[in-house]
């Protein structure tokens, strides 16, 4: 409760016990526990009586209820020099009245049941309370210390209480300030119309019970709604009552838990001041939020609407609390361009059968005014018929009417009497019934098996208010309309709502039809039923609306929310590389794992793609080409040179060197193979083996062959023939041998230690992944190829001595295909690691086919030329002729 209440109820119950008009009806006695003399001589007696409106029936047990009769109060001046006049109730409302009479339906029917409550006649006292709340304070104070005359205790103030329940009062604020007080001594109340949730506290309002759902249950129905039709960005408009305060406040905070947000929240003014409905309708139009929540009675939400027109304020989406969703104030043609499909909850309707034949048989004559109020039937009559049943001095002479009481009203048009749309009638009834079966099981108690202490029963004699509220705790009945009727701890009913749309007919009527249902009891996530084609929207599209502040993120991008700005308004951002988000709205985009990437909408993730020196590309097919050419080559020229092994310019070569060196040259452009194709564990060991290996074993015969050669000269001068018997076939074969079982050690070293291995590399390009082999251990692999270049430079040395014979050209050859071979590795260094991927392997396999083609063209291409086209020189006179002649 907020300070304004606490200081309106502060001086409702102040002005009830200090001023004569509104004074409240004490009772006291002079009896003491000491002296039953004097108890015996004591007496009640009231200092004065409320003058208030109301209906009465006697009965064995009486109920009390609160409605509200009157739209208003007017208080008298209280000038305190005489004694002040009564206050009186102006404005009837006709709907009040007609749930007044719900009760005194449900009370005689329950009198006329046989099996509810036997042998006991219910009485009923009920009282106008004016939408006031003071009077609805004396009433409740009246009915529970009894003042009205019908109901005074006997003189000793003994006896059960006057009222053993109220059903009532339907204002949250009332009824916050009445339970309140009845809470002290457990008198329960049963509203049919206060929803604040404030009143679930038990702490607080330990003996208030409701038939109608808390706002708490409303709140979550209107969210649901909201959920269902993707409105996420909604305007708030509220009472400045507890009713309004309580609802919004539980609003907001649910809203936030699903992910929805308040675009504004704008406070109805008590006073109705035409500037601040103007500034609320002015926020209204600004905001980009086109569907509008209201928790507002009718009275509080006219003046909004009046304004609303005023401005032409069209195009919104309303969603109506339960207490204005049915209001046929504001559900008429006039308003329907403004207000024409409107969604609301409504209370559950339904039906009670006989209670129109009871509303229209009603006669002023069967409830005679009170001593101290006046009848609300007879008001109801005089106001109806438009005449005075008791018409005051003048009242004809100034063209007033007198009731006959022969009026009936089946012949009056009036919404009295229509029980097609029974909501609040139906909780009342409910209500009313509620308390009779926890009356019925009460009375049903067996002596030694009670409830209360000592295991003992209430009796009818002694009933205690606070005895019936353990039972109204524990009812649990079914209405005639279908309906379970329990109270959970909070002493709220279950919650069940009609969801109401607002139809605008060709016809220019408005008609308010059912379009779904919201029952909490249902199974999670089938609460809600709501048929959407039957809605009917008014706009020109026919189609609900968009509301909200930022349009969902699709997949392929995240929310990013703005500065200062609430959770429904944000950016959406698409997703980095490698990263996706296949949900709408989603929070944030997750990485793909290592061995996929992101689609182009960033919404899924593919395989990357893979990458590596297929024999299918053209660079592939065309290194193959190349290696398969080299081989076919050196294969060739190895046949020439068998073919032609027995002449001069093979005999001349060293054949058996020239053969192997031809084998190792094939291996070499084979081996390049090995770096083609997916690697596998055992491509990767044996590629760089084989090319180590290989090529050892071709320099070392270049090598061997240039020893050969410089000792064959050096034989030719003094003291040279020792040199010669160093380098025989054998020594030869020996030295290619112990130069290629080191490379082979190298190799043998290296693959233990630290063995070249596939690896798929992510880090050349993000989108792919790279197949390659690792080398392990680059000293391994610098090894290997240090000890290629050390072998290649020697042979270049020994080759380019100037110790030969000018004419001598196979030092010359030897010296170039070095020269060649030398310059490719060189170059393959840098290359080869400033290349990624499948490069690498290219750069690799375009050294080996270069130098390699470089020695086969620089070494055997002369020869063959020699021995296929100018055979005439292939003689051993025209190979040591010039050589002899310089000699």
């Amino acid at each position: 409760m907020r300070v304004w209440q606490y200081i309106d109820l502060y001086l409702s119950i102040n002005m009830i016990l200090n001023s004569s008009s509104l004074s409240l009806a004490l009772t006291y006695s002079s009896s003491s526990s000491s002296s039953s003399a004097s108890s015996s001589s004591s007496s009640c007696r009231l200092r004065e009586q409320f003058s208030l409106n109301g209906m009465y029936q006697k009965g064995d047990v009486v109920l009390g209820g609160l409605f509200e009769v009157h739209y208003f109060t007017v208080f008298p001046e209280l000038s305190f020099t005489s004694e002040p006049q009564q206050l009186h109730c102006e404005g009837f409302a006709r709907f009040g009245f007609m749930q007044a009479q719900t009760m005194a339906f449900a009370v005689d029917e329950i009198n006329r049941n046989p099996d509810l409550l036997p042998n006991i006649t219910l009485g009923y006292q009920l009282y106008d309370n004016c939408q006031t709340l003071g009077v609805s304070f004396r009433a409740a104070m009246s009915l529970a210390s009894g003042t009205e005359e019908e109901f005074l205790l006997d003189e000793t103030c003994s006896g059960s209480p006057p009222v053993l329940g109220i059903v009532g009062d339907p204002g949250s604020t009332h009824s916050i300030a009445i339970s309140s007080v009845l809470g002290l001594f457990r008198v329960p109340m049963v509203s049919h119309y206060a929803t604040c949730s404030c009143l679930s506290d038990r702490s607080k309002y330990p003996s208030f019970f409701r038939t109608i759902p808390s706002d708490a249950f409303q709140v979550r129905a209107m969210i649901q709604i909201l959920r269902r039709l993707g409105w996420t960005w909604v305007g708030l408009v509220f009472s400045d009552d507890d009713y309004g305060v309580h609802a919004a406040r539980s609003f907001h905070s649910d809203l936030a838990q699903t992910g929805g947000c308040v675009a504004y929240s704008q406070v109805l003014p008590r006073d109705n001041r035409p500037t601040e409905l103007q500034r609320i309708v002015g926020e209204i139009k600004r905001s980009s939020a086109r569907v509008v929540v209201v928790f507002s009675n009718e009275a509080y939400l006219l003046p909004l609407v009046d304004e609303v027109v005023v401005q032409n304020v069209m195009g919104l989406q309303w969603i109506a609390s339960e207490a204005w969703t049915t209001s046929s104030v504001l559900n008429t043609p006039r308003l329907m361009p403004y207000l024409g499909g409107t969604l609301g909850i409504a209370i559950r309707r339904g039906e009670i059968p006989g209670l129109r034949d009871y509303l229209l048989s009603i006669h002023p004559d069967d409830q005679p005014a009170s001593n101290h109020g006046n009848s609300m039937v007879r008001q109801f009559w005089e106001a109806v018929f438009e005449c005075r049943l008791e018409p005051p001095a003048g009242w004809v002479e100034a063209g007033g009417s007198v009731c006959t009481g022969q009026e009936d009203l089946r012949d009056v048009e009036t919404n009295y009497g229509d029980v097609s749309e029974l909501r609040p009638e139906y909780n009342v009834y409910k209500a009313v019934y509620a308390l009779a079966h926890a009356l019925h099981d009460l009375l049903q108690c067996v002596p030694g098996r009670g409830p209360f202490s000592g295991h003992r029963c209430a009796s009818l004699q002694r009933l205690e208010p606070w005895q019936l509220v353990h039972y109204l705790e524990r009812v649990n009945f079914t209405t005639g309309f279908g309906d379970r009727i329990s109270f959970d701890d909070n002493g709220d009913a279950l919650a069940i709502y009609d969801i109401m749309n607002w139809v605008w007919l060709q016809d220019g009527s408005v008609q308010v039809e059912n379009v779904g249902v919201v029952d909490e009891s249902a199974p999670a996530g089938q609460e809600l039923t709501l048929d959407e084609d039957r809605i009917f929207w008014n706009f020109e599209s026919k189609k609900p609306p968009r509301s909200v502040c930022s349009e969902s993120c699709p997949p392929g991008t995240r929310v990013a929310r703005r500065k200062g700005e609430p959770v429904c308004c944000f950016d959406c951002i698409p997703c980095a590389e490698g990263e996706v988000s296949n949900t709408t709205d989603s929070a944030e985009c997750s990485r793909c794992p290592e061995d996929f990437w992101s689609s182009p909408g960033r919404d899924l993730c593919i395989p990357k793609g893979v990458e590596f020196l297929s024999y299918q590309e053209p660079l592939g097919i065309s290194l193959t080409t190349a290696s398969l050419l080299g081989a076919l080559i050196c294969a060739v020229v190895l046949g020439i040179f068998a073919r032609y092994r027995n002449t001069p310019v093979v005999k001349a070569n060293n054949s058996e060197l020239s053969f192997l060196l031809l084998l190792s040259l094939k291996l070499c452009f084979l081996c390049s193979l090995l770096f083609i194709g997916r690697p596998r564990l055992w491509t990767c060991q044996l590629r760089h083996a084989a090319f180590g290996i290989s090529f050892v074993l071709c320099v070392s015969c270049i090598l061997v062959k240039t020893m050969v050669v410089l000792a064959v000269f050096r034989t030719s001068k003094p003291g040279g023939e020792a040199s010669l018997k160093w380098f025989g076939a054998g020594q030869q074969r020996g030295t290619v041998l112990v130069l290629t079982s080191f490379q082979a050690a190298i190799c043998t070293a290296w693959l233990v230690s630290a063995s070249p291995t596939p690896h798929k590399n992510t880090r050349y390009q993000k989108d792919k992944i790279v197949y390659e082999c690792v080398v392990g251990s680059v000293a391994g692999f610098g090894a290997l190829l240090g000890y290629i270049g050390l072998l290649a430079i020697l042979s270049f040395l020994l080759a380019f001595a100037r110790n030969l014979p000018d004419n001598f050209n196979e030092a010359k050859f030897i010296t170039f295909s070095m020269l060649i071979f030398c310059a490719v590795w060189i170059s393959f260094v840098p290359a080869y690691v400033s290349s990624p991927g499948k490069y690498a392997d290219a750069v690799e396999i375009f050294a080996i086919l270069a130098s390699s083609f470089g020695l086969l063209v620089a070494l055997f291409g002369p020869k063959c030329y020699i021995i296929l086209l100018r055979p005439e020189r292939n003689t051993k006179k025209s190979l040591m002729g010039r050589a002899t002649t310089k000699t």
